[in-house]
This record gives structure tokens, sequence and C-alpha cells, in this order.
């Protein structure tokens, strides 16, 4: 059995969950430190949609996104029975079909589908869309509910979780290792991070039942909807390139919602329960990275993919601090 390590993980976003958690039941010592005193009071991981959808990230992004995402699924059911696994659905207006098309010359994993088949997979779009696309091997999950459920799972494997505690003076002299999941707030280490802002709305209505995220294309205003439990549905945009951390616009709002009722008109009565938007940290490529540097693991740069790619990361810095295994996709060793 390797020996024990004792390991700092700075931030308790969700890559700092799944690493502290990782290790602790790899079984070594950590320390879990955040530095807001309310748990993901500052973390971007709650802005999130929190789709498993490896196979509409290809859309534009690296092959590792979808292998690692691909593992992380895994990972994830096995630690989150709530991991609700029924694919997603993408589709668009007739009008908008040709937005179908080039999503799937850009994809892989899905299935075609027609009216009929749209309407058995979500009976509530029944004759609203004559096609789209199905990645059955898609999942989802409530993010707020499924951190809440990785802190638990870390206390209970000893974890010494520590929040409101400001870094760096929060580290211990005697710590053998730190790995530092801190995000944008890791700027001064790693100049290169950017900020993209997401901005996103949580409904809720009894009119509108979906059993999977769904992807409404179109050229200038795509959403997804996230289904969640108590009829509660995450509608969400794509990343903007903005570090403005202020609320939620009018125009973000109006496109939302909008798009929302071309979805299904049904969310015209649907509640607002929740307007926001977070700032996601980013490298120049948008692929994560693991960083080492000399005892410091820096694990930053998830842009949209935290919830995705997290669990796999953190088993590959496990592997690295254990045997020294890098994997070249993520890794960059500076010293």
């Amino acid at each position: 059995m390797t020996t024990p390590l004792s390991i700092t993980v700075a931030g308790a976003g969700i890559a700092g969950l799944w690493q502290a958690l990782t290790l602790a039941r790899r079984g070594h010592r950590v320390r879990l430190v955040e530095a807001s005193a309310e748990p993901f009071a500052a973390a971007a991981s709650s802005y999130a949609g929190a789709m498993l959808g490896p196979f509409c990230e290809t859309e534009v992004y690296a092959p590792v996104v979808t292998a690692l995402g691909l593992e992380s699924m895994a990972l994830w059911h096995s630690i989150y029975p709530a991991t609700v696994m029924n694919g997603t659905l993408v589709t668009a207006a007739g009008r908008d079909a040709a937005e179908v098309e080039h999503f799937a010359r850009l994809t892989q994993g899905y299935e075609r589908i027609g009216s009929t088949d749209l309407a058995r997979l979500e009976p509530d779009l029944a004759g609203r869309f004559a096609s789209g696309l199905h990645y059955p091997k898609e999942g989802h999950l409530d993010p707020r509910a499924a951190m809440h459920a990785l802190l638990e799972a870390i206390r209970h494997a000893g974890v010494e979780v520590e929040f409101g505690a400001s870094w760096p003076a929060a580290q211990q002299a005697s710590d053998d290792i730190v790995v530092d999941c801190r995000g944008l707030a890791a700027r001064e280490s790693l100049p290169r991070l950017r900020g993209l802002r997401g901005e996103r709305i949580i409904v809720r209505t009894a009119e509108i039942s979906l059993s999977r995220p769904v992807r409404l294309l179109h050229p200038r205003h795509p959403i997804y909807v996230v289904p969640w439990d108590d009829g509660r549905f995450m509608i969400g945009a794509t990343v903007v390139e903005s570090e403005d951390a202020g609320p939620i616009t009018v125009r973000a709002t109006l496109e939302l919602l909008g798009a929302a009722y071309a979805l299904h008109p049904g969310f015209a009565e649907a509640e607002v329960l929740e307007a926001g938007a977070g700032i996601r940290p980013a490298l120049p490529d948008n692929v994560p990275r693991i960083i080492v540097r000399g005892r410091t693991l820096l694990v930053n740069g998830l842009y949209r993919h935290g919830f995705l790619m997290s669990p796999a990361l953190a088993v590959r810095v496990a592997d690295y601090l254990e045997t020294g295994a890098v994997d070249e996709r993520v890794f960059q060793v500076e010293s």
C-alpha cells in the first residue's frame, strides 16, 4: 500500500470536492480549506447546469473532454446514486433544422429520432418538433444537491474541512502536498486564466415534465433546459467572454425565458425561483490542466466542464502522487 501523504486541498468547488474525496478514499490524510464561510457560496460550480454530456461537448471541445467525461460519468454514478442517466435530447424549431444537422456533424454518440420517438422520449414535447438527436449515454444531476452529498461523503471519509479559512495562511508547514483548486482565485499563480460568465435561471412549474436535458438549438440564442426534482428546471445558455460578476442582465433574462417559451409555452406560467450569473475559470484552449510545481499541483481551467471532468482529474492527481503516472493530455509538469 502507498505510504499515506498529508495533503491540503484548497478550494471547495466541484474540483476541490472530488480531489478531497478521492485522495481520502485512497488512504491519504486530507484537509480541505475554503475561503467562503458558507459552503459553495463563492463556487462557480453552484451556477452549473451539471449536464454530463461528453458526446454533446465534442461539438467544439478537444477529444480529451469526451474521454475523461465518460470516465467521470461512471464515477459519478458510483458515488452519487441520484445521478440521472436518461440521455440528452437535442432539437430545434423547423426553421432552424440546419442547426441540428450542423450539431450532428460535429458530435457523436447520438441516435437520429423523428417526431414519434421524440414524443415517446418526452411526451410533453409531442407535436412541437419534427426531429432531433438523442444521446442515450449522457446524464445530469442537481449541482447543489450533488455538492452537498460530496461534502457529506468527504466528512465521512475523515477529511478535515475548514470553511472561512484564508489562503495561503491556512497552509500548515507540515503539509507535504498542496492541491490548489481555487479557480480564478489562483490567478496570481496562473496569469493565463480568464473568466467566462455563465447566466442561468431556475424556474418551477407543474405544467411541464421532462426526463432529460433538452438543448434547443438556435443561430443566436441556443439554450439548454435541465430538469431537477420538485418541478424545477434550470434554463441556461452558453458562456460569455466576460468577467463581469454582476447580476444577470435584462437582455439575458429575456433571451433565456423567450427560448424556454419556444421550447414549451407552459414555461410562461412558471415561477422564477432564482436568476443569476457566475464566472468560470478557463485557460486559453478551454481544456483543464493539472499543473505540477514541485509539491504543489494546480487543478484549474475547468471552464464549463467542472462536473463532467472533475472525477477523472481527481483520479489522475491521486495516481500521480502515488506512482508518478502522467496523463499528457492534461498534465503540465513544470518542476
